[in-house]
């Protein structure tokens, strides 16, 4: 197969990093279908490489080695497989609940691929120095705080909308707006700060990136389509978005990326050297960043992500 035949978003070397692919890309369910995924993920945004990156690519030894890298980016992996999987099982519900065609054959391919997040992020860890006796037992360890208070709340959220309820765009709102619109922006800032200290980790991101451009886009086309088409449904669905804010505000979020960004700046200061003049964004050596303007920088983000994708689906009202 051909880049050719690979439309540009979701080939490696071509589509646009997640913050430009996801404020200004529109995709839709019947764009996206089953056909588009088999015609452009295994060999375009994986090209082959089903661990998400080449096999030469490896972590520096100060990453792979006990230290503040290696504890910040294994708590990262662990926490972050967890929440794939998470919504692999969640998304269950959407392939269930899908209205027609074209959206169960979306959200079957995103079941996918955070299904091959979950993979992925897990699998990494061996290449981090755990043993893979001792895997299933060090993501708990690794990430069990944090799951039992981020995690938990938020899953409990959604089944609630999806499994009791069997409301599927209350679903797609959660999913869309709640979750992977409010976690997007960490995980770009993610693949920049470990481009140096270590590639394979940046390049995982990167490939998890490139397919989480299209589940926000999808998904703010699924909601955008429907407000449309039922405009009534507006009040409701600002219901339940102002109940998803109020959750997310009580959950430890900034406590946790605290902790990873500590151990990330004890990184810099002591390896700092290794990053030379790279850049975490332009004009802004990743060296001479601290943990609190990383934090900042990401949360700027996140609100710019998700006020562009409001007024987009028509939910301006939230903003």
């Amino acid at each position: 197969m051909t880049t050719a035949n690979i439309p540009a978003e979701a080939d490696w070397d071509q589509a646009p990093s997640l913050m430009d692919g996801a404020l200004n890309l529109e995709l839709s369910a019947a764009a996206c279908n089953l056909a588009y995924w088999l015609r452009s993920v295994p060999q375009g945004t994986l090209r082959g490489q089903i661990r998400g990156h080449a096999d030469d690519v490896r972590p520096l030894d100060v990453v792979a080695a006990p230290g503040p890298l290696n504890s910040a980016l294994t708590q990262e992996l662990a926490f972050r497989s967890l929440a794939e999987e998470k919504a692999t099982r969640a998304i269950g519900h959407m392939v269930a609940l899908a209205p027609d065609n074209d959206t169960m054959e979306f959200y079957a391919t995103q079941l996918i691929d955070e299904a091959r997040h979950a993979m992925v992020f897990r699998d990494h860890l061996l290449q981090l120095g755990i043993a893979e006796s001792e895997l299933s037992a060090a993501v708990d360890r690794l990430a069990a705080h944090d799951a039992a208070n981020i995690l938990v709340p938020l899953e409990n959220f959604g089944l609630r909308v999806l499994r009791d309820d069997r409301d599927f765009i209350g679903g797609v709102l959660v999913l869309t707006v709640l979750v992977e619109g409010v976690l997007a922006p960490a995980a770009e800032l993610s693949e920049r700060k470990w481009r140096v200290f270590d590639p394979a980790a940046a390049d995982i991101e990167r490939g998890a990136g490139i397919d989480e451009i299209r589940h926000l886009t999808v998904g703010s086309s699924v909601l955008r389509e429907h407000l449309l088409k039922h405009p009534e449904e507006k009040p409701r669905l600002l219901e339940l978005m102002a109940e998803g804010y109020e959750l997310w505000g009580k959950l430890p979020t900034e406590e946790q990326l605290l902790r990873r960004e500590t151990l990330f700046q004890q990184g810099i200061e002591e390896h700092g050297r290794l990053l030379g003049d790279y850049e975490a964004w332009p004009g802004r050596r990743l060296a001479d960043t601290t943990a609190e303007e990383r934090m900042e920088t990401g949360q700027k983000w996140a609100e710019r992500m998700q006020h562009t994708r409001l007024a987009y689906m028509g939910l301006e009202e939230a903003i």
